[in-house]
């Protein structure tokens, strides 16, 4: 199964909320959408929901509009509601990332693919998911969040289900935009070392007569640090412009010693 799961608006109210569900679906790598009865019927090609899908128009050219919760979730074995839990009996109240991990590690098939269909219902912003809808849920799902202010923008809910559930079937790797640092070798840095001696000299701030260990020490420095190549040719760069300036007046300080 590609994709094993489904997002439900139910009732939508704001145009802008479907393209911005849409954007949050696609980021996190899932594609099928569903509205039951949104608002306007044309919302899926409305201006402000095509600008809020920035990017995700083709969830919104194969997403569905129906009439009924039923037809929605149509070949669905697990729904989550994303709604208070009715006063009287209903279904389970768990934390997203908590019931995810149960349901990746329990629908995984021999070939690492899910093997049931999950749908996530949304209720309207107006007010929310009827009981009767989440009656057909088999958990409610409680995103954690301050106790003093809980309310959540709808596609700000779908991110943050639509994210925990993608880490619970693994995740993307995260790439590097920029290449990988080539490390300065040891003699690169010897190198370094020799040459900022000879400018620390010239500025007056080492005493060849009594170096002490500023050397030694400068020099587990930079192994810690780790310089790349670059860096080593940055420093040798300050070096060069220091060797430049006139030398420093009068008898140069014994400041580089342990100190």
């Amino acid at each position: 199964m590609s994709d094993p799961t489904r997002f439900v608006l139910i009732e939508t109210s704001h145009p802008g909320n479907v393209g911005s569900t849409a954007r949050a679906m696609k980021v996190m790598g899932f594609g099928d959408l569903v509205l039951v009865r949104p608002r306007f019927a044309d919302v899926l090609s409305q201006e402000e929901t095509v600008a809020m899908a920035s990017g995700a128009a083709d969830i919104l050219a194969r997403a569905r509009i129906v009439d009924r919760l039923e037809d929605a979730l149509e070949g669905c074995t697990f729904v989550c509601a994303t709604a208070m839990t009715p006063r009287d009996f209903g279904p389970p109240t768990r934390m997203p990332r908590e019931l995810f991990g149960e349901l990746a590690r329990k629908g995984e098939a021999a070939d690492g693919g899910i093997t049931h269909q999950l749908a996530f219902l949304f209720g309207s912003e107006r007010y929310g998911m009827s009981n009767e809808d989440v009656y057909r849920a088999h958990a409610v799902l409680s995103i954690p969040t301050h106790p003093d202010y809980g309310s959540l923008n709808l596609a700000q809910a779908v991110q943050l289900v639509a994210y925990d559930w993608r880490q619970a079937l693994g995740g993307f790797a995260v790439e590097a935009r920029t290449a990988d640092p080539r490390l300065a070798d040891a003699r690169s840095v010897q190198g370094l070392l020799t040459h900022l001696e000879s400018s620390l000299v010239h500025l007056g701030y080492l005493d060849p007569a009594s170096p002490k260990k500023l050397m030694p020490r400068l020099n587990q420095l930079f192994n810690r640090a780790g310089l790349t190549q670059e860096e080593v040719h940055i420093l040798r760069g300050i070096a060069r412009a220091i060797e430049k300036t006139r030398p420093a007046g009068g008898t140069p300080p014994t400041l580089g010693g342990d100190e």
